[in-house]
């Protein structure tokens, strides 16, 4: 062999030493969190008397878990499973989507995504794991709901509060 082709051995070799020694931590949404997502974004309706349709969703906009309660319209669960995909693969709350259309960024119309308030990306450390959308009685309450429930597996909803 010559000099070269030892040389490319030796060079091939400690990059894939140096690559076999790295690893790449992600978080991910199982089912016990998105069963905790729904049950708070549940009881928050439940507290509002506003039925809903509430989809947790992984990064990709799978579904992971789903209730639609008592009195919802029907339209309502593809709206909850269409917001909680656009929160989680845009990774960020629907109500910014909407104000992006309102605001003159209409692109956003033919892109396939929901435009409706009601979507909302499940952080965990800052890292999207997730994402929860709600459909029901209004924009405001919808968001509302989301908003609670995607908090509810943040490490800073655990702390204790104090009045």
């Amino acid at each position: 062999m010559t000099k070269i082709e030892v040389s490319i051995g030796i060079v091939a070799t400690l990059f894939c030493m140096s690559a076999h020694g790295q690893t790449v931590k992600v978080l991910l949404l199982d089912q016990t969190g998105a069963q905790t997502v729904l049950q708070a974004a549940e009881k928050t309706a439940q507290q509002r008397n506003a039925p809903s349709a509430i989809a947790v969703v992984d990064p990709a906009g799978d579904l992971l878990a789903f209730q639609r309660m008592d009195g919802v319209r029907p339209a309502s669960v593809d709206l909850a499973i269409g917001k909680a995909r656009t929160a989680a693969r845009l990774q960020r709350s629907t109500a910014e989507i909407e104000d992006s259309i309102n605001q003159g960024r209409t692109a956003f119309v033919t892109a396939g995504v929901m435009a409706l308030r009601g979507g909302m990306p499940i952080r965990v450390n800052g890292e999207v794991v997730g994402a929860v959308g709600v459909a029901g009685l209004s924009k405001e309450t919808d968001t509302d709901i989301a908003n609670t429930a995607a908090a509810v597996l943040s490490p800073s909803s655990a702390a204790p509060q104090r009045n």
